[in-house]
């Protein structure tokens, strides 16, 4: 039961810490010594002018010994406050600072303020209540009504402090809502760390040290104060409790921040705005979060916006992000995501990034179960387009776009680039394989482009693949080939008859055949794909014949583009020096681990090195992420040039058949070229599109001219130069 009571008024600023709490020897400002700086010269007592003037200033204090200063403290700049308990306060000029259009004089006033220390030359103004805060130069605090810090603040932290229950400990719950997945929470944790701990919860030893790690992370002692860096704003807020705010922050009209570290820079300062509602979290540097915003148990990652009343409660949401007007619950977001559209829910789902949530998309609906709902998780570049609505539990492929439809039963597309489509006239469900590489290249070849070119993360900690063709999605389109072959056999037995069981083997060699065959073999089969959907309804796979060529395409560019990459930056190298050193088993398995992508083997490793201990701090770990990121590009290499091995079907790759697949780049890059612009000119030729304009000059106001579009001029641009690199490597092998 909450009850107001009665305690001596000593104790405002005497037990702010239960001696209990202290260590022997120590008292309650040892921690708060090791935060704060001493200035130069120390900090001196008031002499008894200078408290002449603060009383004349209408100053009051619980003891005037108390309140130490720098020598350049200027006494007349101090007025109608309340000291309680050991304040210091830095050297101040009269002088004013200014942020924008809020201009307010050096100095403190109407103010009651509870063992602080105060920087050099600030300005703060009617502050209701401030207690244990170490505030840092210029900084401007104004029209706040609480800003207050306890012993046990965690600044949020998932750790306990001494003396404190286990059932305090904050968590978030993300990829699902029954808490199985729970994390800790920390300053620092990156879309991989809570990838890693999410994930693997079956691995009890895993589970055990990572939270064990994430304790001693942090000093478990009482006493820390809450801290405000240099040249930080805030202003015109109510409560501000247990917040650790970095510098050039800027605060304004939040209505509650509790628990947080606010991470912010000269060179990535973080705002929050208006009606702000946050609560045990972590926030990123350079974020944006306006506009009646809600937070509760959560992390931000760098770079990253919430706002227009979004809702983001126990969740994880990775760097480069946007989430606007929504509602997001229970989640695991990598980096480059966007959701920002009215009425859009998504909820206990991992989303691997570049992302993009329409309006009126439901992803997890509750409840289609009579248990807790289960979960969604999403390769990267996962679209569903508007008023989507999906259910708990299915799995999506990379780059899988979803057209609008209320799809009613759990999915499973495990082909990559892929369009789904509920058929509702046929009661089917329709797939076109490789969709955005035969009918959107303009999105796809900027996808790639835009996200990396969006990346304004000063230190990039989570390190991530933006290319669309990585081994992620390759791995996948080998996968979708063998499905394509498997099928359109099954298709043609059952046109000709044949019932009977056939191996896997035999299934994917007579696939291979009729695909080699006439397109019209393939083109005239109902060819079904198995494993996608959970009813007894088709699943049809169309224009079969084109998205398997689009599929081999896709990884020939993709082992082409590699390989030149790495001749280009190593002169030395040649064609022949790959297949001699690249002649290995292909790293089939690889792990998006939170936007960086890993082989199953690095994963292992690093598992059972955090389990035995050669891993001991999330430092440690971290620093595994970026000696693995180092040796990535060789990997990806060394997986290209194994790729290309699958789609020439050969063990080694001789002189006749680099000319072939060299040749074959050739016309790839051109096609990816034409592509380019032939999907960006449909917005021009689209009939309904011309019809809002009355000329042409008008339409090409608001689109631009095509022709100058600086995209598709980027791309014409870099093909001559790609294909003057090719042909120069052709010539050279013959």
């Amino acid at each position: 039961m909450n009850v107001v009571t009665t305690i001596p008024s000593d104790n405002i600023y005497n037990c702010w810490i239960d001696p209990y709490f202290l260590e022997d020897g120590k008292d309650k400002y040892l921690y708060r010594n090791l935060q704060s700086s001493e200035p130069e010269g120390g900090w001196r007592k008031l002499s008894a002018a200078e408290i002449a003037i603060l009383v004349r200033n209408h100053n009051t204090a619980s003891d005037w010994d108390t309140i130490l200063v720098a020598e350049e403290f200027d006494a007349e700049l101090v007025k109608h406050c309340s000291f309680f308990g050991l304040v210091r306060i830095g050297k101040m000029s009269p002088n004013a600072l200014a942020y924008h259009d809020l201009k307010l004089t050096i100095g403190i006033t109407n103010c009651t303020i509870h063992s602080c220390d105060i920087g050099n030359n600030v300005a703060i103004h009617n502050v209701q209540y401030l207690s244990h805060y170490i505030i840092g130069d210029n900084c401007m605090l104004f029209n706040i009504d609480e800003m207050s810090c306890t012993d046990h603040a965690k600044f949020g932290n998932g750790i306990i402090k001494d003396g404190e229950d286990e059932s305090v400990r904050v968590y978030l719950e993300i990829m699902n809502e029954t808490g199985a997945r729970k994390v800790c929470p920390f300053d620092g944790m990156l879309a991989a760390d809570a990838y890693l701990w999410g994930k693997y919860v079956d691995d009890k030893k895993l589970q055990e040290r990572l939270k064990e790690i994430t304790q001693k992370k942090y000093d478990s002692h009482r006493g820390y104060y809450g801290e405000v860096g240099n040249s930080c704003v805030v202003k015109n807020s109510s409560i501000i409790k247990d917040v650790k705010i970095g510098d050039n922050c800027y605060i304004k009209g939040a209505s509650k921040l509790k628990n947080l570290t606010i991470n912010s820079s000269f060179s990535e300062p973080t705002q929050i705005g208006e009606n702000v509602i946050m609560v045990n979290g972590i926030v990123g540097y350079g974020c944006n979060i306006f506009y009646s915003t809600t937070a509760i148990r959560f992390i931000i990652g760098s770079n990253s916006k919430l706002k227009y009343g979004a809702r983001l409660i126990n969740s994880f949401l990775g760097d480069n992000s946007t989430i606007s007007c929504c509602e997001v619950l229970n989640n695991l977001i990598y980096p480059a995501h966007e959701q920002h559209h009215n009425n859009s829910f998504l909820i206990a789902s991992l989303i691997m990034g570049q992302s993009n949530i329409a309006a009126g998309a439901t992803l997890g609906s509750n409840h289609n179960s009579r248990s807790n709902d289960g979960e969604i998780v999403a390769g990267r570049g996962f679209w569903p387009g508007l008023c989507c609505s999906i259910k708990h539990s299915c799995c999506f492929a990379s780059f899988t776009l979803l057209e609008k439809a209320d799809y009613a039963h759990e999915l499973n597309i495990q082909m990559p680039f892929t369009l789904v489509s509920n058929n509702s006239e046929k009661d089917c469900l329709d797939i076109v394989p490789a969709f955005w590489w035969q009918y959107n290249m303009y999105a796809l070849q900027r996808n790639s482009w835009k996200y990396t070119n969006r990346d304004s993360r000063v230190f990039k900690m989570q390190n991530i693949e933006f290319d669309s063709f990585a081994p992620d999605s390759m791995e996948e389109a080998i996968s979708a080939i063998k499905l394509l072959e498997v099928f359109a056999a099954k298709a043609w037995l059952k046109a000709n008859g044949d019932e009977s069981e056939k191996s896997y083997t035999y299934l994917r060699e007579k696939g291979h055949e009729l695909f080699a065959d006439p397109r019209d073999v393939v083109d005239n089969l109902e060819i079904l794909a198995e494993g996608f959907e959970n009813s007894h309804r088709k699943v049809r796979i169309l224009k079969a014949y084109n998205s398997y060529y689009a599929y081999k395409d896709m990884i020939i560019n993709y082992a082409i583009s590699n390989i030149l990459a790495h001749l280009d930056n190593n002169p030395t190298q040649s064609l022949t020096n790959l297949s001699d050193h690249y002649d290995s088993e292909r790293r089939r398995f690889w792990i998006n681990f939170g936007g960086q992508l890993m082989t199953q083997c690095d994963v292992n490793e690093l598992r059972k090195d955090i389990c035995n201990g050669k891993l001991d701090s999330w430092d440690d770990i971290h620093e595994r992420y970026n000696e693995i990121w180092k040796r990535y590009p060789d990997d990806k290499l060394r997986h290209a040039y194994l790729c290309l091995r699958f789609v020439l079907r050969v063990d080694k790759i001789n002189t006749d058949e680099w000319k072939e697949a060299i040749s074959r780049q050739i016309d790839i890059y051109k096609y990816i070229c034409q592509q380019v612009k032939v999907t960006r000119a449909k917005d021009y030729s689209n009939p309904f599109r011309q019809a809002t304009f009355s000329n042409e000059q008008e339409m090409n106001a608001v689109y631009g001219h095509l022709d100058e579009n600086s995209f598709i001029c980027m791309i014409e641009k870099e093909t001559s130069v790609k294909i003057n690199r090719i042909e120069q490597l052709l010539k050279s092998l013959s």
